[in-house]
């Protein structure tokens, strides 16, 4: 066997690691390809070529006096985390052994206008007994292209420098250090790798050349002959040459003029902020949580924006659960764009705009989730996603931030899809369940009528009347649909929304219950009657302007998910999702597996202020809670831990979960919630909702009826109209077929076929039964379908 080739393959089984970041970064400038995130004081993930792929597992220090000790930075120093640089992400991570005998500070760049990460490293020695005795190591785990599996390893001379190579499939990637390394070894992890190899006996015993195709790890030691202050570069590229050439051009700068190029890069996206915000932490924390929203922007796939730079419980996670959150959701997506409005800026939400636009399909549907190039990588139907677009597009057009943008054909593309698949959802913004959601109607009203102010605007006042139709009907069904009469959560509130009503989005005939229906909970939550499982989804209503924030039923609502969901932190309030909620920590403390009991999360507090907003009090209270939620890096999670201290476990009663963290939608609601009380009003309220549903309480002069949605029966004295996706005449008939009338559909701008049935005179108790022919086809439907008055 060849002594030069590592032992051991392919090594153990892959994971990624802790999603609980204290920072991330990358160079604002879109030469620059490369993310990085930052935990217990060392780089996690480096993901490059786009914000949705990773490529690391870790990046550390290990630290040796090769007699008596051996340290690895993540677990055995003790970690503490600055932001030097208020308007840029910049951290300063400063570890300290353990009895204080040496101490390390690095800071973490990308390289203004090249794929590298760049650490300036200073070891700090304390204890002079440490003196010329400290040896330093640089360790790695390659995660290329996604995965930690076929990843090789090995050593490379390349310009008269000792540097260590990995590839994947088309990635490569290059360590070096600026001072050089004295001793390089590449293997496999758990069995040769460099960290096994020092802590058997503090030496660093093996110099292996290559590892192929497994888990690998890479280390090298750093030649301190040259001092105590180095810097580590790790290099991305598509071949070793390409990326060994950017990391020794970068190397050849100072640090400093480096850190001055980046950081002025940042300053340089700072514009005129229409908040006026005078208390010092909450601007600090509205210029770092800008600062994250626009990083998980992709710079080659401009406008795309992922949810989280981040795999929740990534320490338990193999390959198979790589996505994380490091992908495109539209309602996150344009949380982040609005957040970013808020803001003041608008050239990011006009490119978010764009890539949604060019995303959606022909049909108006939009994928559950995607890569940051668009290619769906789960196949759920949610219907607030494919709202969503429609809604930010009316923002930038308030705004004069269209540009020379016209989003009509995406609009009126979205509220065909909304018109013949909704009001229920596939799936609701928890992504779990089917039927009628508070939440989703909320924007689905919404974007009907964004589409309506549209039509408006183009001088189409025939589609503007048909949207503001079906949005009035939605509005008014809202009660009949989501609300429950007789709750048994909170003695004495019987009346209030569920978190969901149940039903098929499958074309059938709908009879939604909100009182007997049972409602499957996700991970391992049980089932349970619908009018029991509630959560705050119905906020939505209120902020975005489809209910008044008096509105009774609101209110009482208000109080029972205080009731049952609300956990007093040390921060302040917090909410839970939902109850019965399975998503997240288990009570011991182990990571979410399928199961675990959901946790508070933080971008709820945010939901409530902006209700309490609505309701005329004062938000503050619920932005200093969120406030309180940032760790020292600034970053705020999705879950925080609501039970009692598991300190070995890192959980601390209202610190940070093992879910996503940064995660954006928690930074947005942070954001738009602190613009909301700078302009003394909800910002994400659409005005022409709020004054039409929760001003005017308009009531809706027609009931619908589409394949997807067929009611059993529908309220006398309105017309039944009728809505299809193709020509066709309504042969229908209101006493059972004794007599019969015919009426041919007429087509509107959104290509939707319509028909109103004069039933309005109608009697309860009375039935009308109609059916189809299909005109392009000559052909009948061959069924009858029927709604009585009630």
């Amino acid at each position: 066997m060849n002594d030069r080739i590592a032992p051991g393959a392919p090594g153990i089984e892959p994971r990624w690691t802790s999603s609980a970041k204290d920072g991330l970064g990358t160079a604002y400038h879109s030469g620059s390809h490369v993310w990085f995130t930052l935990s217990h004081g060392i780089v996690n993930e480096i993901y490059y070529p786009h914000v949705d792929s990773p490529n690391t597992r870790d990046l550390q220090l290990l630290v040796t006096d090769g007699e008596s000790f051996f340290h690895e930075e993540k677990r055995d120093l003790t970690h503490k985390i600055e932001r030097p640089e208020p308007h840029a992400l910049l951290y300063r991570l400063t570890n300290t052994c353990p009895n204080e005998r040496y101490r390390i500070v690095k800071e973490v760049i990308s390289e203004p206008h090249t794929n590298v990460v760049l650490m300036n490293v200073k070891i700090e020695i304390l204890d002079p007994a440490l003196e010329n005795k400290l040896k330093i190591f640089v360790l790695l785990a390659p995660h290329l292209a996604d995965t930690g599996e076929h990843n090789t390893a090995k050593l490379l001379d390349l310009a008269g420098k000792r540097l260590l190579h990995a590839k994947h499939d088309i990635v490569d990637l290059v360590l070096g250090c600026d001072t050089d390394f004295v001793r390089r070894s590449v293997g496999y992890v758990g069995v040769s790798d460099g960290w096994r190899d020092l802590r058997d006996n503090f030496q660093m015993d093996w110099e292996y050349e290559l590892a192929e195709d497994g888990n690998v790890a890479m280390m090298g030691e750093v030649d301190l002959s040259r001092g105590l202050e180095f810097n580590i570069g790790v290099a991305m590229g598509h071949n070793y040459k390409g990326a060994a050439t950017q990391l020794l051009q970068a190397f050849l700068f100072p640090f400093e003029l480096q850190r001055k190029r980046y950081i002025e890069q940042w300053k340089r996206t700072i514009y005129e902020n229409p908040m006026q915000l005078e208390d010092h932490a909450t601007a600090s924390l509205v210029r770092l949580s800008q600062c994250v929203l626009m990083a998980h922007e992709d710079k080659m796939f401009a406008g795309a924006t992922v949810a989280s730079m981040s795999i929740p419980w990534g320490e338990t996670k193999d390959d198979s659960d790589s996505g994380g959150y490091h992908l495109v959701w539209a309602r996150d997506m344009v949380q982040t764009t609005t957040a970013l409005l808020a803001c003041g800026e608008k050239e990011s939400p006009l490119r978010a705009l764009t890539w949604l636009s060019c995303v959606q399909r022909d049909d108006g549907g939009m994928p559950q989730n995607s890569r940051i190039d668009g290619t769906a990588y789960w196949n759920g139907v949610q219907l607030d996603e494919i709202a969503a677009p429609v809604i930010l597009a009316w923002r930038l057009q308030q705004v004069g931030g269209l540009a020379k943008f016209d989003p009509s054909i995406m609009v009126r593309r979205a509220v065909r899809f909304l018109i013949l698949h909704g009001p229920v959802t596939a799936q609701e913004r928890w992504e779990e369940n089917e039927g009628y959601s508070p939440s989703t109607l909320a924007a689905l009203i919404a974007a009907i009528i964004c589409a309506a102010d549209f039509a408006d605007l183009h001088n189409d006042p025939e589609l503007a009347e048909f949207l503001r139709d079906y949005g009035d009907w939605a509005a008014a069904s809202l009660e009949k649909w989501t609300v429950t009469d007789c709750g048994e959560l909170v003695p004495g509130k019987p009346r209030h929304y569920v978190r969901i009503t149940p039903a098929s989005p499958h074309p059938g005939c709908i009879s939604p219950d909100p009182n007997r229906e049972y409602v499957q909970i996700a991970n391992g939550g049980g089932e349970h009657l619908a009018r029991n499982i509630v959560d705050g989804g119905f906020l939505q209503l209120v902020r975005l302007g489809v209910r008044a924030a008096d509105d009774p039923i609101i209110v009482d609502t208000v109080a029972v998910i205080d009731e049952v969901l609300k956990y007093d932190l040390p921060q302040g309030p917090c909410w839970r999702r939902y109850n019965h909620d399975g998503y997240g920590q288990h009570p011991d403390g182990s990571a979410f597996n399928g199961t675990g009991e959901g946790r508070c999360w933080p971008l709820l507090t945010g939901e409530r202020g902006f209700y309490e907003m609505a309701a005329g009090r004062d938000p503050s209270p619920y932005i200093k809670a969120i406030e309180g939620f940032a760790n020292d890096g600034g970053m705020l999670t999705e879950q925080v831990w609501d039970a009692d201290d598991i300190p070995e476990k890192e959980l601390f009663f209202g610190g940070p979960t093992g879910a996503a963290m940064p995660l954006c939608w928690a930074h947005a609601e942070y954001i738009t919630l602190v613009r909301s009380r700078s302009d003394g009003v909800v910002f994400d309220r659409i005005e022409s909702v709020y004054q039409r549903y929760a001003v005017e309480k308009t009531k809706n002069r027609v009931e619908i009826w589409t394949f997807a949605h067929q009611p059993a029966e529908m309220p006398a004295g309105k017309p039944l109209r009728i809505i299809c996706d193709a020509p066709f005449v309504a042969h229908w008939s209101d006493d059972e077929w004794k007599t019969r009338d015919d009426v041919e559909a007429r087509e509107n701008a959104l290509g939707l076929y319509v028909v109103d049935l004069p039933i309005g005179d109608q009697p309860p108790g009375a039935t009308v039964i109609f059916t189809f022919h299909w005109i392009a086809e000559d052909r009948w439907e061959e069924q009858d379908y029927s709604v009585k008055i009630v």
